[in-house]
């Protein structure tokens, strides 16, 4: 199975200038763990997750006053379309994170998570066991 049979089209983007409440307000109600931080004149592509916003408020940051771009991931390991599961699932257990921002002709077309991997390796239904009466 491939990235792109199991990664989200539905692709969150943000500015470095979002403040880290608006990128969680946004995150939370797309039920989405990362933003694609879009920075042209900067970075270029990096990523944004509920884990870097979570460490930003465990050390009493101001969500209203940090940045993404301040918290952004710009170290980014990026997959293509192409790449089997077991690629991403690599890269994310080498690299210890767990979102990939899926390139195509270098622009984000997507996000695979771990959750989505788990997802198209493990069963839709499994059957419960019967006992004998």
């Amino acid at each position: 199975m491939l990235v792109r049979d199991a990664m989200s089209t539905m692709v969150l983007t943000i500015g470095p200038n979002h403040t880290l409440r608006q990128a969680a307000r946004l995150m939370s109600a797309r039920r989405v763990g990362a933003a694609v931080v879009l920075d042209p004149d900067g970075s270029g592509i990096g990523i944004l997750t509920e884990r870097d916003i979570l460490n930003s408020l465990a050390t009493n940051q101001d969500p209203d006053r940090e940045t993404a771009g301040t918290h952004t991931t710009t170290d980014v390991v990026f997959a293509t379309p192409g790449w089997t599961l077991e690629q991403a699932a690599d890269a994310m257990t080498h690299g210890g994170f767990r979102h990939l921002i899926v390139l195509d002709g270098g622009e984000p077309v997507g996000i695979v998570s771990v959750r989505d991997i788990t997802r198209c390796w493990t069963p839709a239904r499994r059957k419960a066991p019967t006992l004998a009466v």
